[in-house]
């Protein structure tokens, strides 16, 4: 039977170098021109054994890997950022092996652990890339140099310093419960974890992770790799985007059979399968990324293993990690039955109040939705395509901090004042500039909130600065604590409200509040001195309940301690007449 290439995928965290170690192996820029330089979608791209064994030489023999009956490697690229779980889970489910990217000089980091997760969960062999070896301290570089050549030739400092970034990961690796050691030093592949130290920058090491992936895969996969060539073909949906003069296509990794254009082909959905035509198939050159456009060749059929983009009408429904498999029209009601059996739980579930999110591709939609609910941010709406008029009516009845619309890799001509719109290529982004937003948008409305509460002061009468007894009284005052603003009441040490405060002037020239240290005078409708105010007498702003009440439960840490001080004296002092005054 003919053998298939293995499909290999890449994990591991953000900024490790996944994509780079690709970019370099094929020679090609696809890092470079993803947004922030990080990668945001699944992809795919073959290896020929011819530039394996090229790039390779005479180290393939030297591992024992001397006949070589696999065509080359199907690698698989996933996102590493946190958001893109589902996407590194839907590759991990389909490889039959995998790299696991680390920075050799930052070790294990969150999506290195929930990736390791994630391979021990679907069962997945796989080798470690200790990349960025170049940024260890007095590396000297060997360009397109073995591993083990350039590091003969380093000083034994360096040498030491890199065996000692091993040892961390290997003790990192084993509390996983997985014995590994650096490639050379391994005397069985099926025990340990082989570790290879490599530079996507200075392409170092990549003649040993080719090779070493090259021979696992023949001696240990060479079973699982044989498949029946003129069968049916079988494949899982990695993403599904809308393709400019094709419409909607789907990219799909083919691991078993001939999938051939005008193929009628059934694809597992949430409510159920969707059956359709293919009118095209559209295969990366090899060495080329299925993510790069104009970069594909049309064919009239594919044998596993390859990744493929298909075009072909009703693919609306599809949601990525589905799979799809080549069917006979006579059998349509038979395949549907047994394709729904891998149907799982729906992607995602919106919330019944909630943001409206709008994403390129479902693949991207399912995984920033992941994780805004891991953000605890709900979504009421989710769709394909850029914002529209209907998007934001989606919104407009929220509370304000949820008037929000987030667009991940999609275009707005819509503009709403009450809307506020978030637009990125970088998911990530779009949940920092959200957070920082709401923040600033919370605190603006604690300060309005404050700025509502009544002002407390204290203050006190001076002797000698009595300007008229009543109706109103004037008199002069110190503000001891806090500020005076005018239309308050002022209630004595007892409890008792003894006026309201009609005017505030200083040295005849009005004010509107009053800080502390300042002397004015001020006008006390319905205060009487001698009768209910005397001089040298302490007066303190009268606190309506419901204000002490949003101090006490909401506003509390974000008042000044005077102001807190002056509250909580002022609630002592109802308390003398209400002894339940919000206790």
């Amino acid at each position: 039977m003919p053998i298939r290439a293995p499909l290999i995928v890449t994990v591991g965290h953000v900024d490790h170098g996944k994509t780079k170690i690709l970019d370099k192996i094929r020679q090609s820029r696809v890092q470079s021109k993803e947004a922030g330089g990080i990668t945001q979608h699944i992809g795919a791209s073959f290896i020929p054994i011819k530039v394996i064994k090229n790039i390779c030489g005479d180290f393939l023999s030297k591992i024992g890997a001397n006949k070589i009956t696999i065509p080359g490697l199907l690698m698989i690229d996933t996102p590493g950022h946190e958001a893109f779980t589902s996407l590194r889970e839907r590759g991990g489910s389909i490889a039959d092996l995998a790299i696991l990217v680390i920075d050799v000089t930052q070790g294990l980091q969150p999506q290195t652990v929930e990736s390791i997760q994630i391979l021990k969960q679907f069962k997945v062999p796989f080798v470690i890339a200790a990349n960025k070896i170049d940024l260890i301290s007095g590396w000297k570089p060997y360009p397109n140099s073995s591993f083990l050549n350039s590091f003969s030739k380093q000083s034994e400092f360096t040498k030491e310093l890199l065996n000692m970034r091993l040892m961390e990961i290997i003790g990192a690796i084993s509390e996983f419960g997985f014995e590994s050691e650096r490639f050379d030093k391994i005397k069985d592949f099926t025990k340990q974890i082989a570790i290879i130290p490599t530079s996507a920058l200075t392409g170092e090491g990549i003649i040993e992770l080719l090779a070493i992936l090259t021979g696992l895969s023949q001696k240990y996969l060479e079973n699982n790799l044989k498949i029946e060539v003129s069968g049916p073909g079988k494949g899982t949906i990695l993403e599904v985007k809308e393709e400019k003069g094709l419409g909607k296509t789907i990219d799909v990794i083919v691991y078993d059979g001939t999938i051939k254009k005008k193929d009628t082909v059934i694809i597992a959905g949430i409510n159920k399968p969707i059956v359709t035509k293919i009118k095209a198939l559209l295969k990366p050159k090899p060495l080329q990324e299925i993510r790069e456009k104009s970069k594909f060749e049309i064919v009239d059929s594919v044998s596993a293993a390859a990744g493929i983009k298909i075009a072909a009408p009703n693919l609306d429904e599809v949601i990525p990690g589905m799979p799809l498999m080549v069917i006979n029209e006579e059998n349509i009601k038979d395949a549907e039955k047994e394709i729904q059996k891998s149907v799982k739980k729906v992607i995602f579930e919106t919330d019944d109040e909630g943001i409206t999110v709008k994403a390129d591709s479902i693949g991207s939609l399912e995984a920033l939705i992941g994780l805004l609910k891991r953000k605890n941010i709900p979504v009421r709406k989710a769709g394909i395509g850029d914002v529209n008029k209907s998007d934001i009516l989606s919104v407009k009845n929220n509370p304000d901090h949820l008037k929000v619309i987030f667009g991940f890799n999609v275009k707005s001509k819509e503009e709403d004042k009450d809307v506020k719109i978030f637009i990125s290529k970088i998911v990530y982004k779009l949940i920092e500039d959200y957070e920082q937003w709401k923040n600033e948008l919370v605190e603006k409305k604690k300060k309005e909130e404050i700025e509502k509460l009544t002002k407390p002061a204290k203050i006190r009468i001076l002797p000698g600065y009595i300007f008229r007894q009543s109706k109103p009284a004037v008199v002069g005052v110190e503000i001891l604590k806090g500020t005076l603003t005018k239309n308050v009441r002022l209630i004595n040490t007892s409890g008792k409200i003894v006026g309201l405060v009609k005017e505030i002037q200083d040295k005849g020239e009005s004010l509107q509040n009053a800080q502390k240290g300042l002397k004015v005078a001020i006008s006390i409708e319905g205060a009487s001195v001698g009768k209910n105010i005397y001089e040298d007498q302490e007066l303190f702003v009268n606190i309506p309940e419901s204000d002490y009440k949003k101090v006490k439960n909401k506003l509390h840490p974000f008042l000044d301690e005077e102001f807190k001080e002056l509250y909580k004296k002022v609630a002592e002092i109802k308390r003398k007449q209400n002894i339940v005054w919000e206790k």
